[in-house]
């Protein structure tokens, strides 16, 4: 399995299916910054939980010039159900049945059936700024670290 790729390393890059339609990250990274986060399936209470302080904070995403990618295993069905479930999500829910990406990314979980919690930011142009291989939804200081990332000053 190809390792994680660490800060400084170019992003892999990707095209997939969304729930916004087919999305390639290099398009995305073209126009700004890309909080990429893996989770492990929809409708489950640390992933719901991973997905939502997102959402909550999308708005400050945006204001930093970033965009956020949110990618599992699931199904295009599965997603937009998840989304749905949610009230909405004002951003795109990658399909990655294949674990194209997340075996590009290094996250495979343990039994290679789908991804482990991980987040990566990426600045425009595609160079990884930051990564947390195993993000907790509950930890402040790795959730801070991201927005550091991306230029917030604490």
């Amino acid at each position: 399995m190809p390792e994680m790729p660490e800060v400084g390393d170019a992003a892999p890059d990707f095209e997939l299916p969304s729930t916004q339609g087919k999305l390639r990250l290099s398009e995305l990274t073209a126009a700004g910054k890309v909080i990429l986060a893996f989770y492990r399936e929809d409708n489950t209470p640390l992933c719901s939980s991973e997905v939502t302080v997102l959402k909550e904070d999308y708005e400050l995403v945006r204001q930093l010039g970033a965009e956020v990618v949110a990618v599992s295993a699931d199904s295009l069905d599965s997603h937009l159900d998840f989304a749905e479930t949610l009230g909405g999500v004002p951003f795109p829910l990658v399909s990655d049945e294949s674990l194209e990406a997340t075996k590009a990314y290094g996250v495979l979980d343990d039994d290679s059936k789908r991804s482990r919690r991980a987040v990566f930011v990426i600045d425009k142009g595609g160079t990884i700024l930051h990564a947390v291989p195993w993000f907790q939804p509950g930890n402040p200081s790795q959730y801070e670290d991201i927005f550091v990332a991306l230029g917030f000053e604490v």
